[in-house]
């Protein structure tokens, strides 16, 4: 197995994802910041926290296809929310729950970041989905 992902004893739990991940292949896959657009830059679920995490989601693991991954090969997920406050927590966590079944997102999540940000590159940006991954 490429990647083990582990969480040490000792460690803060309960969170949903990982504190360590172990990559031992020798190629890395960067998936640079994925939105909620289709394929022709046409916004999805506008307003939407859930939904548009949910197709950040699809769209990284797009990125990560074209390079011959999957998220068991993710040593790292960075997630950008617009305005974060904890109350978003739920709205946020239904966003993966809706895809995690449909892409074989592990859970526990790889080792993951939630950086909450004043805006993203588009008003209409909520979230966008960073991912790094290591192959054979």
């Amino acid at each position: 197995m490429t990647v083990q992902l582990l969480t040490p004893e000792g460690m803060f739990q309960p969170v949903p994802y990982h504190h360590v991940a172990i990559g031992t292949g020798s190629r890395q896959v960067h998936v640079a910041g994925q939105i909620s657009r289709d394929a022709q830059g046409t916004p999805l679920a506008p307003g939407d926290l859930t939904g548009q995490l949910a197709h950040a989601l699809r769209n990284t693991a797009r990125g990560l296809a074209g390079a011959g991954a999957t998220f068991d090969d993710v040593v790292r997920l960075r997630f950008f929310v617009v305005g974060w406050q904890p109350d978003q927590m739920g709205a946020f966590m239904a966003g993966i729950d809706e895809v995690a079944d449909e892409l074989a997102i592990p859970r526990p999540l790889p080792p993951a970041s939630l950086i909450g940000v004043d805006y993203l590159f588009e008003p209409d940006v909520l979230v966008e989905v960073e991912a790094s991954a290591v192959l054979d």
